[in-house]
């Protein structure tokens, strides 16, 4: 039985470098193929307690399909952060939605290390242009 399972594991294993990966926590998805233009959603009017989340293309069975956009419940000091593909290398990453705490500026980063972004030395809270080098 153990022979049996080694020999299908080692025939199985070439094909595993083809599918999607989970290259970690932030990135659910990493593939080859673009994913086509968002679709037009009608925005239902505002829901009090709840944020609108739009649709996106996620990725499954080697294709791209799309996940109609729903309202899901506030969470006091938190923003939310829409699903987002990434392109590198050829290559196309998913980002799923997540909620971020206390990021006020919506730039991905808490704001308790939210320092010098743009690397010039002024700490942000100083810096007339926080997100431009240089400046």
């Amino acid at each position: 039985m153990l022979k049996a399972s080694i020999i299908a594991l080692s025939l199985a294993a070439p094909f595993a470098a083809a599918l999607p990966t989970q290259a970690s926590a932030a990135v659910d998805f990493v593939v080859r193929i673009a994913p086509p233009a968002p679709r037009y959603e009608v925005v239902p009017p505002p829901r009090p307690g709840y944020l609108w989340t739009p649709g996106y293309w996620s990725y499954r069975n080697n294709q791209h399909y799309w996940v109609a956009g729903t309202w899901v419940r506030e969470r006091p000091g938190y923003v939310y952060n829409h699903p987002t593909w990434v392109e590198r290398n050829g290559e196309w990453r998913l980002s799923q939605g997540n909620w971020a705490r206390n990021d006020r500026d919506h730039d991905g980063i808490k704001n308790s290390r939210d320092h010098d972004r743009d690397g010039d030395g002024v700490r942000n809270r100083a810096d007339p242009h926080p997100n431009v080098p240089g400046r």
